[in-house]
């Protein structure tokens, strides 16, 4: 299993919808994806359908009352679980200070499962706080969702010299994967000038004993689209909500790059599906399938009409 924590301490750059529009796709490409949402605001529970009041069991009771992972997941879409949120996840980090091994938590409950998944997507939390320790000891790779812009570079080196401290000290497995732009423009020079930058200095760690050392600027990017901000007011990804529009090209091709599709799209090269090894994973109500099309019944002719006479 893949575990990637999509992470930036900025707020509103594109972390949830980031992970709930690759997930789908990757799911749509018949892989099993679990998507955790480490975000107390609940942004991505809310964003797959999901009243957050309504979860009995999932981040929250995973870190503070031992409940299974695997257990505590829902079905929300095909081939796609959920380990929902509410708020209260915002009192975990209180309730954890004093345990020993706070930071490794999601980790240990996660084991086990790495056989009945092919991806796990971690939405963290826009902060460095215990939830994003605690997702970046889980994960093997960071995607970090950046806005091409002045603002959206103030935390960069910081958010990287954080993933580095603990690949060094909790986690020698952890990677930065690749940068995401979000929000691109191609047509003003700031977003090429930013890109630019980013690919410098990574290129410049090549071959260092760095955490970013192997990072890349994904080779897409997310455009500005309007549809991409009206899905979540509909519990919908964006291939539900609307197909074709550029944000559902754009997440279509993050998940190509996580596949190794070079260019094609994910339905034609979908997966057989994976068995689930017993694992008892209840399907909320906030799914329901498509229904099957029917053809329409012919309209009656109106009362008073007299029957149609056969031609000889």
């Amino acid at each position: 299993m893949r575990t990637i924590a999509v992470l930036n301490q900025k707020g509103g750059v594109g972390k949830t919808t980031t992970v709930v529009n690759t997930a789908a796709a990757i799911a749509a490409a018949g892989r099993k994806v679990a998507v955790v949402d480490f975000d107390p605001q609940a942004h991505l529970t809310i964003h797959l359908g999901v009243e957050p009041q309504a979860v009995q069991a999932g981040a929250y009771e995973v870190l503070t009352a031992s409940a299974g992972f695997a257990a505590s997941l829902m079905l929300v879409r095909p081939n796609l679980w959920l380990l929902a949120a509410n708020i209260n996840l915002v009192g975990a980090e209180t309730e954890l200070v004093n345990v020993v091994g706070r930071e490794i938590i999601l980790r240990e409950a996660m084991q086990g499962c790495e056989d009945q998944f092919d991806f796990c997507l971690i939405d963290c939390a826009p902060s460095l706080g215990l939830l994003s320790l605690n997702a970046l000891a889980a994960a093997e790779e960071v995607l970090i969702p950046l806005q091409p812009h002045f603002l959206g570079l103030q935390g960069f080196g910081k958010l990287l010299q954080t993933v580095d401290l603990v690949n060094k000290r909790i986690n020698p497995r952890l990677k930065v994967t690749g940068v995401l732009l979000c929000m691109h423009d191609t047509r003003t020079s700031l977003s090429n000038e930013v890109h630019s930058d980013i690919q410098q200095f990574l290129n410049n760690a090549r071959g260092s004993a760095c955490a970013w050392s192997e990072a890349q600027v994904l080779p897409t990017f997310i455009r500005r689209n309007i549809k991409l901000a009206e899905a979540p007011s509909y519990g919908k990804t964006i291939f539900e909500y609307d197909p074709a529009c550029n944000g559902a090209e754009d997440y279509r091709r993050v998940a190509d790059f996580f596949l190794g599709i070079d260019g094609q799209a994910i339905e034609a090269t979908a997966a057989p599906p994976i068995e689930i090894r017993s694992v008892n994973l209840p399907v909320p109500q906030c799914y329901t399938p498509t229904p099957v099309y029917t053809e329409p019944a012919p309209a009656e002719p109106p009362m008073g009409t007299p029957p149609e006479t056969p031609q000889p």
